[in-house]
């Protein structure tokens, strides 16, 4: 999508290209899950379902050389960043042609060419190196600036707090994003937070913040250039934005604990079906284009999975070729299963008989 130095109305083309990274973003998604039924993809599985305007607006505002941290619910933002559906499809497959070639799987997907510096299996471990790599920046007197994306949950471990203390100390072009869906896994913001309204935490920093509406792409996109212009100004930001989760926290997950009123509202609130409302209201879209841009979405998305089916499986022997950036000394090379030592030679003619 073209991106704009400055925030203001959208042109009816830029509006369209929100619409139809949405709509990828979809059903990437629910082909993601269907696979993930079928065993082609293994491990854990976060899906973007409900996020979508968020994800649209985040990744627009960025510039190419930007650089971005997850969480691990990430395929939506890798997708926006511009890598082909193709190689994430792939990466979720675990085959050799994904994007962290195939050993990454669907939270720990990584590409320096787009600056997508990974998805994070650990609750926070994105918020101490989005924050380095902020201060990396200020040392080289560099003018990109960080986002780093995470889940409200994370609001609540002592890393959040360390690293906007320190980005706030030391001016860092940092924006923190927290994506508010309500849930920590399956525990309400309520219940877990005693300031639900999570942007408010910036204040212990005196640090900007805002809150916007995460199903708004144009929201989500507007406030995202005003936090990234302060942010390369030295003044970090953090930034909430607040959408449903359509569906349980990953793939297996049933989410039982939620009422049948709060996820028919998650469903009710669905950010592309209220976008796409939106746009024929103003004349942008019809249901003819409606119909043409989904079917385009979902072929992109048939031709990734069958390139993902068509790739093939990493070699063992490559296992730990992506461990470390540059070489380091006495690192292991061990497979599972292989002795930690070899196995002590017996000596022979010991006179033991059977």
């Amino acid at each position: 999508m073209p991106r704009k130095t400055k925030p203001g109305a959208l042109t009816p083309e830029e509006q369209l290209a929100f619409y139809r990274q949405m709509v990828l973003v979809r059903r990437f998604e629910e082909r993601a899950a269907r696979a993930y039924t079928e065993a082609k993809i293994g491990g854990y599985c976060h899906l973007n379902l409900g996020e979508e305007g968020t994800v649209a607006g985040l990744m627009a505002a960025m510039q190419p050389d930007d650089y971005i941290f997850t969480n691990y619910r990430e395929h939506g933002y890798a997708l926006a960043r511009g890598i082909a559906p193709e190689r994430v499809m792939a990466e979720l497959y675990g085959r050799s042609d994904g994007v962290s070639r195939g050993w990454g799987g669907s939270m720990h997907m990584f590409d320096i060419e787009s600056r997508f510096m990974g998805g994070y299996g650990i609750v926070g471990g994105q918020v101490p190196l989005a924050t380095g790599a902020a201060l990396a920046i200020d040392y080289r007197g560099g003018t990109e600036a960080v986002i780093c994306q995470m889940g409200d949950g994370t609001t609540n471990i002592g890393a959040f707090h360390e690293s906007l203390n320190i980005a706030a100390l030391w001016n860092l072009p940092i924006v923190f994003v927290v994506i508010n869906n309500g849930l920590g896994m399956g525990t309400t913001v309520e219940k877990s937070s005693a300031e639900p309204e999570l942007y408010k935490r910036a204040s212990s920093y005196r640090m900007a913040s805002a809150r916007v509406d995460g199903n708004d792409p144009e929201a989500v996109y507007e406030a995202t250039q005003i936090a990234l212009a302060s942010a390369r100004e030295g003044k970090p930001y953090l930034l909430e934005t607040v959408s449903g989760r359509m569906k349980g926290h990953s793939v297996v997950d049933p989410a039982k604990y939620r009422s049948k009123e709060a996820t028919e509202a998650a469903r009710a609130g669905d950010p592309v079906a209220a976008y796409a409302a939106r746009l024929k209201d103003a004349g942008v879209l019809t249901d003819d284009l409606v119909a043409q841009i989904d079917a385009e979405a979902v072929a992109q998305v048939q031709a990734a999975a069958a390139f993902a089916d068509a790739s093939p499986h990493p070699e063992v022997k490559t296992l730990f070729d992506y461990t470390y950036a540059t070489p380091v000394a006495n690192d292991s090379r061990r497979l599972p299963g292989d002795a930690l030592y070899p196995a002590a030679s017996r000596p022979s003619g010991t006179g033991v008989s059977a």
